[in-house]
């Protein structure tokens, strides 16, 4: 029973440690499974360190955490790629600055509470330090911590915050020109909206970057400025309270607590001026790629003369009496370096050319650049230098932004997506022009104030606001440029204030929709019937191409689209074909049928927010008129109107129209089924917008008013 008494005694101590490791590592799996809660629980351990109290072996252990952790944040910055992939260093700047001034409190309390009792009262790790950097003069040790301040305070962290700010300056200025690089090379189709949009959030992160660089270098220069302060009111302190309060003599409390306080100034600025040099590293390597020690050797043995000098200089330091062995080895080194590089280079050289024509030799010969010539954009904004801020302002109102919501707006008011819009910058326009180009043919152009607001007066009359006079580049209405802080004066009095990326983009709308038929191709036809519902693929089927060709149903939209008239209800409009086909083969004459399918569809378009549908009746004198002036026979009838009757019935629909228009009414033109196409042939030379309609147009459950007849 005696001997089997220890073997009890010894195993429950066992057991219950093996418990306690076991739960130990159990807990610390959970919270590093959580990586969630590891920066949290940093951030309260930094507090609790500056509140509560720290044993001498927690200290130390913290101490070594901090060193620990600016050794690998300046080799993370060694051997990175680019800046952008270790955004977070601002944070991590607050972070560990956070940790050294806590760190400074807690090992402070040490000092002043227990330092009487010696150099050791802090825990090993200061005394260490102060041991071995002062080597038993602390007058040795306090010259060399304010060197180390110094260099940290005024020659690195000053550097790096120059950088900073200089490197977010220019940033900032590069983004509208980088903005529309990207925008270019989506529009000619270079790089996908994927790519796009990471180069575009790319782009915001590296102007963010250098911003919270600019601000997190104030983080370590007022990291070095407490260091400062905390050396001198520990030294003095301590003093008072070693020999005021613990008898020690004025010697003895110099030496213990000059010696504790140096080793904790040291034990703290070392990790700062790691990282402050971890911080020049990385703002200063925004202009290189790759690790920073491949781009420094690369780009320092770039040019092998400028070794072979060194070399040189090397070898006549020793005649002027500086040591012979030092300056004579590295003569060696760089000499060597002078005579390899060239013909190191030159065999890769050599390799890659012979790579080169091997693979060129393999590939097909191609006339690119001449074949590329032939490319076309459909339709292209073209700015001045001077209008590059519409392209990129950061209030979320991008040109470019607009853009893409005009396509999501002409697609659900036309049923037809419109191809992508190449914004590019033009040389040699004025500054604050602009140019509409549609396939390769200036389209529109215009002038515009970036910095301004156009101001018109919806009744026409004069402007009293201060402001540039002009005219609105779409309709020619006479209008202003004000200063954005006469915008609200400008509400109040009933004008209508427009930003200038507004302008062009109502402009360019305009356009698009005179231009929307021509943009209907082939292809885009046949796109548009792939995408019909699948319910009606039958009737696609069963029309295309018994009854009318692909490019006769292309006809049929254009003829549509001309008129501004919706494609959208695609359903609808094959069935119009259908029906009409069979009959005819005449184009026009299928259009006009379609339209009579389509004329719920165009009675609502047109209905004003009254709920009725305004109307300008043909007179049954001009109706007879057209209908005698119609000449050929059977399906190919043409419109042979005498000049003096074309005049005639021009100036009259001017003068109807214009009377409509001050009454505050823009009605629809209504002709007969058959002289409507006609009466439009002539009208959309003159007044492009204007809705001719006829009688089978008009549905039965529409609410119509008759303000005139012509």
């Amino acid at each position: 029973m005696a001997d089997n008494a220890p073997v009890t005694v010894n195993a429950t101590p066992s057991t219950s440690m093996s418990g306690f490791m076991g739960g130990f590592v159990g807990q610390t799996q959970k919270i590093l499974e959580n990586k969630d809660l590891l920066l949290p629980i940093f951030v309260m351990c930094v507090v609790v360190a500056m509140v509560l109290p720290l044993p001498t072996w927690l200290l130390d252990i913290c101490l070594a955490i901090s060193i620990t952790l600016s050794v690998l944040i300046l080799m993370t910055v060694m051997f990175i790629e680019k800046p952008l992939e270790l955004s977070s260093f601002p944070t991590i700047l607050l972070l560990t600055t956070s940790l050294r001034l806590a760190l400074n409190v807690a090992s402070t309390r040490l000092i002043l509470s227990e330092g009487h009792n010696g150099t050791g009262a802090a825990g090993h790790v200061i005394e260490a330090f102060g041991g071995f950097i002062m080597g038993g003069n602390f007058v040795i040790g306090i010259i060399v911590f304010f060197i180390l301040v110094i260099i940290n305070f005024i020659v690195i962290t000053k550097g790096s915050g120059r950088i900073a700010e200089v490197a977010a300056r220019f940033s900032l200025d590069a983004m509208p020109g980088k903005q529309m690089a990207i925008d270019a090379d989506l529009s000619a189709g270079m790089i996908e909206e994927a790519e796009a949009r990471q180069r575009r959030k790319e782009l915001e992160q590296e102007s963010s970057f250098f911003g919270a660089m600019d601000g997190a270098a104030k983080f370590v220069r007022g990291d070095a400025v407490a260091g400062i302060l905390i050396v001198f009111i520990n030294i003095i302190g301590g003093i008072i309270i070693g020999v005021v309060q613990h008898g020690l003599s004025v010697g003895e409390a110099a030496h213990n607590y000059t010696s504790l306080t140096v080793g904790d100034g040291l034990v703290t600025q070392i990790p700062a001026l790691i990282i402050s040099v971890g911080a020049g590293l990385m703002v200063s390597k925004a202009g290189t790629a790759g690790p920073t020690e491949r781009a420094i050797v690369a780009q320092l043995s770039q040019y092998p003369k400028a070794l072979g000098i060194s070399s040189g200089m090397m070898l006549l330091m020793p005649i002027f009496g500086l040591p012979f062995l030092p300056f004579f080895t590295l003569a060696v080194l760089t000499g060597a370096a002078a005579y390899f590089l060239p013909r190191q280079r030159a065999e890769l050289a050599a390799k890659q050319k012979a790579q080169t024509q091997a693979s060129q030799a393999k590939a097909p010969s191609a006339d690119q650049p001449v074949s590329s010539m032939l490319a076309m954009d459909l339709i292209r904004v073209e700015l001045g230098y001077g209008l590059l801020p519409l392209v990129s302002t950061g209030e979320g109102n991008r040109l470019t932004e607009q853009i893409k919501g005009l396509r999501k707006q002409l697609a659900v008011e036309l049923g037809f997506v419109l191809p992508s819009v190449r914004i590019q910058d033009h040389l040699q326009l004025p500054p604050n022009g602009y140019r509409i180009v549609i396939k390769e043919i200036i389209a529109g152009e215009g002038d515009v104030r970036p910095n301004m607001m156009l101001c018109m007066d919806p009744k026409g009359q004069p402007i009293t606001l201060p402001g540039e006079r002009t005219k609105e580049p779409t309709f020619g209405l006479p209008a202003m440029w004000i200063e954005k802080r006469h915008r609200e004066e400008a509400h109040f009095r009933g004008y209508t204030v427009v930003d200038p990326q507004t302008v062009v983009t109502t402009h360019l709308t305009e356009i698009v929709k005179d231009y929307m038929s021509e943009m209907l191709s082939y292809a885009e036809t046949q796109k548009l019937l792939d995408e019909v519902d699948r319910t009606a693929q039958k009737l696609v089927a069963d029309t295309i191409p018994s009854q009318i060709s692909m490019s006769g149903v292309q006809r049929i939209l254009q003829n549509l689209l001309n008129e501004r008239v919706s494609i959208r209800d695609m359903q609808t409009i094959l069935e119009g074909v259908a029906e009409a086909s069979p009959q005819t083969k005449n184009l026009m004459m299928i259009t006009e049928h379609v339209r009579s399918r389509l004329s719920r569809q165009l009675c609502d378009a047109n209905t004003g927010s009254n709920g009725l549908l305004t109307m300008v009746v043909l007179s049954p004198e001009w109706e007879q008129i057209f209908s005698e002036s119609l000449a050929g026979g059977g399906e190919e009838k043409q419109l042979a109107m005498p000049p003096s009757q074309l005049q005639q019935f021009i100036a009259r629909m001017n003068t109807v129209f214009e009377e409509q228009a001050k009454l505050g009414e823009a009605p629809i033109l209504l002709t007969s089924p058959h002289t409507r196409p006609y009466v439009r042939s002539i009208i959309e030379r003159i007044r492009p917008s204007q809705v001719v309609m006829s009688q089978s147009e008009i549905h039965t459950k529409a609410r119509i008013k008759t303000v005139a007849q012509l």
